[in-house]
């Protein structure tokens, strides 16, 4: 990997998972609630790494997998902050799946710790596809045998259960300007509660 390569990676994964210490990364509760600081970070720094992820222009990046988690996260958790409630949030999601896919062929997922693998493996959450969250089942369901204090298990199959009701995302159809259902009305309406 070239330096400038190495710089812009390392920068990515610190900015999102902190510095490694000796217990490894450590989740974050930034990376789930909404925290328009954070989302505002996420723009600034990254807008235009982001942007040339979605253009194709990092596709070296898939080459190992540091960089290939760092471009996983430029199109998939990224935009999710920096396009909150916009439909370009989800704009470059179909290409992390393919990233997901051939990372998991190439057997990056082995070579990173399980935070990081768990990022690595939800674009497949964040799928619409029946399938995919399948596989996103599958896949944390092994990732939380390693890590049972991790919560990742119990939200990928939310979000199967989710997509088994309604086949898609009740709470992207604003966003994506699709009219909602009652059945998804009452859904988002009674969430919280």
């Amino acid at each position: 990997m070239n330096d400038e390569r190495k710089k812009s990676v390392d920068e990515i994964l610190e900015f999102w998972f902190g510095t490694e210490d000796a217990e490894g990364r450590q989740t974050q509760s930034r990376w789930f609630t909404v925290d328009p600081e954070f989302d505002r970070l996420c723009t600034v720094m990254f807008l235009q790494r982001y942007e040339d992820a979605a253009s194709g222009l990092l596709e070296d990046w898939r080459e190992e997998p540091r960089s290939c988690l760092a471009l996983l996260l430029l199109l998939d958790q990224f935009p999710r902050n920096m396009f909150r409630n916009a439909a370009r949030a989800f704009a470059a999601d179909a290409k992390a799946r393919e990233i997901v896919s051939h990372a998991i062929r190439a057997g990056f997922d082995r070579a990173l710790s399980p935070v990081e693998r768990m990022f690595l493996y939800l674009p497949f959450e964040h799928s619409e596809s029946l399938d995919d969250q399948f596989e996103s089942v599958r896949l944390t369901r092994a990732l939380a045998a390693e890590d049972p204090h991790s919560d990742a298990l119990k939200y990928a199959e939310q979000h199967l259960e989710i997509i088994q009701r309604f086949g898609r995302f009740p709470a992207r159809n604003a966003a994506l300007g699709r009219e909602s259902t009652e059945q998804e009305l009452d859904f988002l309406n009674n969430q919280d509660r």
